[in-house]
C-alpha cells in the first residue's frame, strides 16, 4: 500500500502552484486536494482551454509516491480510449481530402470486409460511420493473444465469425472496429496510422509528447497507475494495462494507444473548440467539424450511463465519430454542460469534454485502474464543477 496521503497533498499544495507561472481557476486545486486526501486518486493535472487558449492549468498531488514525484503539466499519461476522438479526427481528414465518404462500406478500402456476414448470415455491409459510432456489432481482438504488432494483422480475428448483432440495429463499444478505422487511414494515406499522426496532426498542433510509443525520457515522466482497494479503501500501485505498453511490438492501436500529456491534450481540444483550426491552420472542414459534433446514432440508446447505477440515461447521449455527444444534460458530472458538448474519457480516468456554447474544453488527466465507471467518477464531477463556478 502507498503511505496516506492528506500531509503529503498539504505539503504539495504549498509548492506545486508556485512552480508552475499559470493560470488557475479558484477553487478547483481545492476540489482536487480533496480527492487526494480521500485516496480517491495520488494526483491530478486539470486544464481549462478555450478557442483563444489556456484558462486554468494546476497541477495536484503525486504522480509517484514512493518517490514523492508530483504531478506536473509535462507528465505523462496512457490517455486510452481519449485515443478515439484523434481517430476520428484523422478519418475527417481523409474525407476532406476527397479520398473517402464516412457513408461508405469498409470493403472499399478493406476488400476481406465484403465477406462478412451479420447473424442472420446477411452480408454485413459495414459503414465507416456504423465502426466509428460502435453500431457495427464487428468482433473484438486480443492484440496480446493473437501477438499481432500491426493493424492489419488483426484483420482476420476481426472477420473471423459473423458480427455480434446486425449492423445498425444497438449500441455496443468496439475497439475493433475504431481499430479497423485506423486500418483505413494507414491504407488510403499509405502511412503507419503513428506515422501519419504525427506528421498530420500532432507535429503541426505541437503536440511533441503524444503518440504510441514513448521515448525513454518521456517514459521517465510517465504517471504511476494505481487502484483503490475495495477493502481497506486504499491506494496501490497497479499493473499496467496489458497490450498498451507503449512498446513497438503492439499496433498503433487507435482505440486506445495513445500517451499524452495535459498540454499537449489541450492543444488538440482547443483546435476542435476553434472549429478545426488552430494558429492560423486549418485541421478539418465545418463540414467535418459537425461528424464530430452531432450525433449519428438516431435514436439508439449508447453509452455508458445505461444502467440503474448511473441514472439510465441512454437517450441522453448520442455516439458520433469517435466522439460521445451530451443530448441533454442531467444530474452529475453532466449538470454543468450544454446540449451539445462532445469528448471521451479514458479507462484510467483520464477525461475531455468541450462544451462549444460555453467556449470551453474540461481536460484532467489521472491514472487510477479501478474507477466502476470513470466517465461518472467523482473526480472528474468535482474537478467540473469547481471549474464551472468559477468560470460563472
Amino acid at each position: 500500500m502507498i503511505p496516506r496521503l492528506p500531509c503529503l497533498a498539504l505539503f504539495l499544495s504549498l509548492l506545486v502552484p508556485n512552480a508552475f507561472a499559470e493560470p488557475a481557476l479558484p477553487g478547483v486545486g481545492a476540489a482536487m486536494e480533496e480527492m487526494v486526501s480521500k485516496q480517491e486518486i495520488a494526483g491530478v493535472v486539470t486544464v481549462v482551454v478555450g478557442a483563444g487558449g489556456i484558462k486554468h492549468l494546476e497541477s495536484t498531488g503525486f504522480a509517484d509516491v514512493a518517490i514523492s514525484r508530483p504531478m506536473a503539466p509535462d507528465t505523462l499519461f496512457w490517455i486510452a480510449s481519449m485515443s478515439k476522438p484523434v481517430t476520428g479526427v484523422a478519418v475527417l481528414m481523409m474525407q476532406d481530402e476527397g479520398k473517402l465518404k464516412v457513408s461508405d462500406p469498409v470493403a472499399n478500402y478493406i476488400p476481406e470486409f465484403a465477406n462478412l456476414k451479420t447473424p442472420s448470415g446477411e452480408p454485413a455491409n459495414l459503414t465507416i460511420t456504423q465502426i466509428l459510432t460502435h453500431t457495427s456489432g464487428l468482433r473484438e481482438a486480443d492484440t496480446v493473444a493473437s501477438g499481432a504488432s500491426t493493424l492489419a494483422e488483426l484483420v482476420p480475428i476481426w472477420l473471423s465469425g459473423p458480427t455480434q448483432f446486425e449492423p445498425g440495429t444497438r449500441w455496443q463499444y468496439s475497439q475493433s472496429g475504431i481499430n479497423a478505422a485506423a486500418r483505413i487511414v494507414e491504407i488510403i494515406s499509405g502511412k503507419t496510422f503513428d506515422a501519419f499522426l504525427e506528421e498530420r496532426l500532432f507535429a503541426p498542433l505541437g503536440m511533441k509528447d503524444t503518440g504510441f510509443y514513448p521515448s525513454d525520457e518521456q517514459r521517465a515522466r510517465l504517471a504511476t497507475p494505481y487502484a483503490k482497494d475495495k477493502d481497506s479503501g486504499e491506494l496501490a500501485p497497479a499493473t499496467p494495462r496489458a497490450g498498451y505498453e507503449g512498446t513497438r511490438n503492439r499496433p498503433p492501436q487507435g482505440n486506445g494507444g495513445l500517451f499524452s500529456t495535459p498540454r499537449d491534450y489541450a492543444r488538440f481540444c482547443q483546435m476542435l473548440l476553434a472549429g478545426g483550426t488552430l494558429d492560423g491552420r486549418r485541421y478539418l472542414s465545418e463540414e467535418a467539424m459537425g461528424y464530430l459534433k452531432m450525433p449519428q446514432t438516431g435514436e439508439i440508446p449508447v453509452g455508458f450511463f445505461q444502467n440503474d447505477t448511473f441514472g439510465q440515461h441512454g437517450m441522453k447521449y448520442g455516439w458520433s465519430l469517435g466522439t460521445c455527444v451530451l443530448r441533454t444534460p442531467h444530474e452529475g458530472v453532466a449538470a454543468m454542460l450544454s446540449p451539445g458538448t462532445f469528448g471521451h474519457g479514458g479507462a484510467w480516468g483520464t477525461q475531455a469534454w468541450i462544451d462549444p456554447v460555453k467556449g470551453v474544453a474540461y481536460v484532467m488527466m489521472v491514472q487510477r485502474s479501478n474507477f466502476p465507471n470513470s466517465d461518472a467518477s467523482a473526480v472528474r464531477q468535482a474537478f467540473q464543477e469547481a471549474a464551472a463556478k468559477a468560470l460563472e
